[in-house]
């Protein structure tokens, strides 16, 4: 379905940003960037890591303040919290007296008297597209979310705003909160309100759990239930389906549409490019700050890459394989080999994984695929030394390693990319040059004093090698975008000179263009001889970039896939065995009769009975 849904009457403008700016110290995030967004669509907002998504939707909840440009909103009072209508502000329209504005003078910084009224006359004049009531459009200041909900305008982060010692009625309505005729909050009415938010995103939880007992798919339905409260009429989601599996996607979907028909204006943006023609309306697409293209949502995925980094990419997993034909090195020694690899779960006879074994050889790439809370997580860990085992061997170059010894692991050069980027990967307040240094800090100590001078050298060389966008090496890694802070992470492991490197989701939340720049370093390390041990939810990922693929099923390794024998059926054949079943492959080994309880795949342990796997539809 493409174009706007005429079956909304009006199709009315609800909301349009003209020209803005935003500059960071050094960067300039925003360069003239228009949006419009029309009732009754969806307006995917696309763009690569670091393209100033992120900056305008902050902008559009209250978080930035624009430099330069204008944002207008249908005049039309949104939703108090509560469902409640509005307050007016000065000069918006009153029912109550015809539609005249409101005499009181505007005295808010930044907007002149009757700013409202003549921008609804110029509106006039002028008309638009799509007719409608878009003379109703006001320009105003959102200074805070608070702004933003009175606009009606509600936003789902990626990071998800929730307390986990709340509940998730308490959550939904944090601030919120229904009340008695004395002042008191009305729990009776807050969790029966809470339980029809749940029900409408087909959330089975009670209103009254705990929201730090929840797994990831399911925060991100809360977070859903508690935009929904708000009865906003502008809904922004930022990568909503990123944590959730092929069954949930479309649920979510359902309830976009739905939302869509009931003529909510939802501005959806995602790096998944198959979901634009199954979900949206209209593309606007951002690059370097600036929106460079406004096409339909049925336009080609190869159009819709060009656009977006600005040059055509011919392949979009480039794998270069050992056996190829211009690729004549076979596989060298084995780097990494894991034996029996155990660990015991808090329930006797449930292990966390069991009986692992797989090795890792130079220059090759072995993909680690299986459902949610199969245990891929719990085993890269256990094999960097970050998490305990019971049982087994861990060895490098035919050395073993001491159980649960980071350390030792570094020195024997292995690194880990942990799919957590910005809790574990990263630290956010500090610099670029001093996350890239951080695996090499002794190396560049001398006499217990730190050469900065090396530090920087080393630092500004892989930055530059990776493309690294940035204002300096000063810069806070907090201020980067998601694909150039995974590309941080990546370039700690190399000034580390490490031999293995182990990958752990490493392009969720990425854009195509740094995904293929992420597979291009990928055969850079192979072809220098180092492996990569990459764990992945996107099955199309495992295939495209793995030499072998190992498949885990609940807790055990079920089987293993060459790069011909591995297809999406195969993968998911492994992935389902149930308890006892055989594998199909030679070289598997036998499930156990057990089921696997994680307490690290970032929070998913709630989740791990989910029956699909992340990106098995070519998400």
């Amino acid at each position: 379905m493409t174009g706007v849904n005429d079956d909304v009457p009006g199709g009315r403008e609800l909301l349009r940003v003209e020209g803005v700016t935003k500059s960071f110290p050094g960067v300039r995030a925003l360069d003239g960037v228009d949006l419009s967004l029309r009732t009754g669509e969806v307006h995917v907002l696309l763009g690569e890591n670091g393209a100033g998504k992120s900056t305008l939707i902050k902008m559009l909840s209250g978080a930035h303040r624009p430099d330069g440009g204008r944002i207008l909103v249908d005049g039309r009072p949104g939703p108090k919290p509560g469902g409640q209508p509005a307050p007016r502000t000065s000069g918006q329209s009153d029912p109550k007296t015809g539609g005249q504005p409101d005499p009181k003078p505007n005295t808010r910084p930044g907007i002149q008297d009757g700013a409202y009224e003549r921008e609804g006359r110029g509106e006039r004049a002028g008309g638009a597209e799509g007719g409608g009531e878009s003379a109703a459009l006001r320009e105003v200041q959102i200074r805070s979310a608070q702004d933003a909900e009175r606009l009606g305008i509600a936003t789902i982060y990626q990071e998800f705003n929730l307390v986990p010692g709340l509940t998730v009625a308490e959550n939904i309505f944090l601030g919120r909160q229904p009340r008695t005729a004395l002042g008191l909050v009305d729990k009776k009415t807050m969790y029966a309100r809470a339980a029809e938010l749940l029900a409408r995103v087909r959330l089975d939880v009670s209103p009254r759990t705990p929201v730090g007992e929840l797994g990831i798919a399911r925060l991100q339905m809360v977070e859903i239930a508690k935009a929904l409260s708000l009865e906003a009429r502008v809904l922004i989601m930022d990568e909503p389906t990123a944590v959730l599996t092929s069954e949930e996607v479309e649920t979510l979907f359902t309830i976009v549409r739905e939302l869509r028909d009931a003529g909510v204006g939802i501005i959806f943006i995602t790096h998944h490019l198959e979901e634009i023609g199954a979900l949206g309306d209209r593309v606007t697409v951002l690059r370097d700050g600036r929106s460079v293209a406004e096409v339909p949502a049925s336009t080609d995925e190869d159009e819709l890459i060009r656009l977006m980094v600005g040059r055509d990419i011919t392949e979009q997993y480039p794998r270069r394989r050992p056996d190829e034909p211009d690729e004549p090195e076979e596989p060298g020694a084995p780097l990494l080999r894991v034996r029996g690899l155990t660990r015991n779960g808090a329930v006797a006879g449930v292990p966390v994984f069991a009986d692992i074994d797989f090795e890792v050889r130079a220059g090759e790439v072995v993909g680690l695929a299986g459902l949610v809370g199969a245990g891929r997580t719990e085993v890269a860990r256990a094999v960097f030394g970050v998490d305990r085992y019971d049982a087994g061997t861990v060895e490098i170059d035919g050395a073993q390693l001491a159980r649960g010894d980071v350390r030792a692991a570094m020195r024997a050069g292995l690194g880990l990319v942990p799919e957590d980027r910005k809790g574990q990967g990263l630290v956010l307040d500090a610099s670029l040059q001093d996350n890239l240094t951080l695996a090499r800090l002794d190396r560049d100590t001398r006499g217990g004093l730190v050469d900065r001078s090396a530090q920087r050298r080393s630092a500004a060389a892989v930055a530059e090698q990776l493309k690294v966008r940035m204002s300096g090496l000063a810069q806070p890694a907090r201020t980067l975008s998601g694909g150039n802070q995974q590309k941080l992470v990546i370039g700690k492991w190399l000034l580390a000179d490490t031999r293995l490197l182990i990958l752990d989701e490493p392009t969720r939340g990425i854009d195509v263009g740094a995904k293929v720049e992420i597979y291009q370093l990928i055969n850079e390390l192979t072809a220098s001889g180092r492996a990569v041990l990459m764990i992945s939810s996107d099955l199309p990922e495992v295939l495209g970039m793995s030499d072998r693929a190992l498949v885990m099923s609940q807790g055990r390794l079920a089987g293993e896939l060459s790069a011909d024998e591995a297809t999406q059926d195969a993968v998911m054949e492994l992935a389902l065995q149930p308890p006892g079943g055989n594998p199909t492959s030679s070289d598997s080994n036998t499930s156990s009769d057990t089921h696997t309880s994680t307490d690290t795949d970032t929070n998913t342990s709630n989740d791990a009975n989910e029956s699909a796997m992340e990106g098995s539809d070519v998400r």
